[in-house]
């Protein structure tokens, strides 16, 4: 009785256990069913029509700026400092005394040569007037003349002496930071301040030996960095082309002119480069935040309808090839024709043949030249 009480019991959970998988199967079999025959709600999405625009014609280096004139202030002569005449980052003049070395000595043997020029222009004079009247050899009076421009070239050698000790500015400009200090004793060669003429200033960038027909000097020329303040373009002008271009790179050297009142630029700044050309060229625009890049090939989503009788809107995938992009757009190089409709932004989110709703009340503004409040 008990073994059949037992196989009872394990019949009953065996049945109770095959309703419930049969159950569970069924349940997943369904929810399979309704999903592959469901349909997604439509996607909002905003939209901007492909359009020709003409964009000026650049071609764009990265610059390295150099000024115009621009020297590390040395020593001549050994010697020690016993005035410095300039404060650090100030402005001078051509000309204008920044470090005094002792020439205590030189300035005494300077007084000695100079009595000495002077009895040697009383003995000419007077030998000048003794030949005169035939009291004197001419031998003397060479002699007396031979001595006069001997203790000239003395004295002139004791202050070029002097004058190597007295070092001044060799052209106007902004100070550096110094490096030497009062009482300090220098050897010839040692630094002593940098000193870079800065307004105007030069940019040397290099650019393939292709687009060397393309510029001419005298063209414009627009510069940009990171050390300028946000949104600023700087204006020049290219003033030398290298006559050579380089063997191994097969670059050109470029060289423009820029104006620098305010001395934002500094010399040794990266910079980017562009060389306005004089014609504009056509392109087809749409907005960057439009394509779907990967790396096997970018694409957009064209807006279509969605069939015949229905009035709702889908998407389709197009495969585009991209050209040079400027600020908010981007350049449709094949792919694309003018008056297509894609969508602008949120493309992430889309899948080919998806439904969608389109609305643009919340479309951004796309600018060929942004500037964001927080760039």
């Amino acid at each position: 009785m008990k073994l059949k009480a037992v196989l009872f019991s394990i019949a009953g959970i065996v049945v109770v256990v095959g309703l419930l998988a049969g159950a569970k199967v069924l349940q997943i079999s369904t929810m399979i069913k309704q999903k592959k025959t469901a349909t997604p709600p439509p996607e909002v999405v905003t939209t901007f029509q492909a359009k020709q625009q003409r964009w000026e014609s650049l071609v764009t280096a990265v610059g390295s700026l150099e000024a115009v004139q621009g020297v590390t202030v040395t020593a001549e002569v050994t010697g020690k400092i016993t005035a410095i005449a300039f404060e650090p980052g100030s402005r001078v003049k051509t000309g204008d005394l920044l470090v005094q070395q002792d020439i205590a000595a030189e300035t005494a043997q300077l007084r000695s040569a100079e009595a000495a020029v002077e009895l040697a222009r009383i003995t000419l004079v007077r030998a000048k007037k003794m030949l005169a009247t035939k009291v004197v050899a001419e031998s003397n009076y060479d002699n007396a003349e031979a001595s006069l421009k001997q203790a000239q070239a003395q004295a002139d050698n004791i202050r070029a002496a002097i004058a190597k000790k007295t070092i001044r500015a060799p052209f106007g400009g902004r100070l550096g930071i110094r490096l030497v200090n009062l009482g300090q004793i220098i050897k010839e060669g040692q630094a002593i301040v940098s000193l870079q003429a800065l307004d105007p200033i030069y940019v040397n960038f290099l650019v393939p030996q292709q687009q060397l027909p393309l510029i001419r000097l005298g063209y414009p020329v627009r510069l940009s960095s990171d050390g300028l303040p946000p949104g600023r373009v700087v204006e020049g002008t290219v003033t030398a082309i290298n006559p050579d271009v380089d063997a191994t790179s097969r670059n050109i050297r470029i060289q423009a002119t820029v104006a620098n009142g305010d001395e934002a630029l500094r010399p040794g700044m990266f910079v980017q480069v562009a060389v306005v050309l004089p014609e504009n060229i056509p392109v087809l625009t749409i907005p960057a935040t439009a394509v779907l890049y990967a790396p096997y090939s970018d694409s957009v989503f064209l807006i279509e309808a969605a069939g015949e009788g229905s009035t709702g809107k889908m998407v389709r995938q197009q495969f585009v090839r991209l050209g040079e992009r400027r600020g908010d757009f981007v350049a449709i190089s094949s792919g694309l024709k003018p008056g297509q409709t894609v969508v602008s932004t949120g493309v992430f989110k889309l899948r080919n043949g998806q439904s969608v709703v389109i609305d643009n009340t919340l479309s951004p503004e796309f600018k060929l030249a942004p500037q964001p409040e927080d760039s």
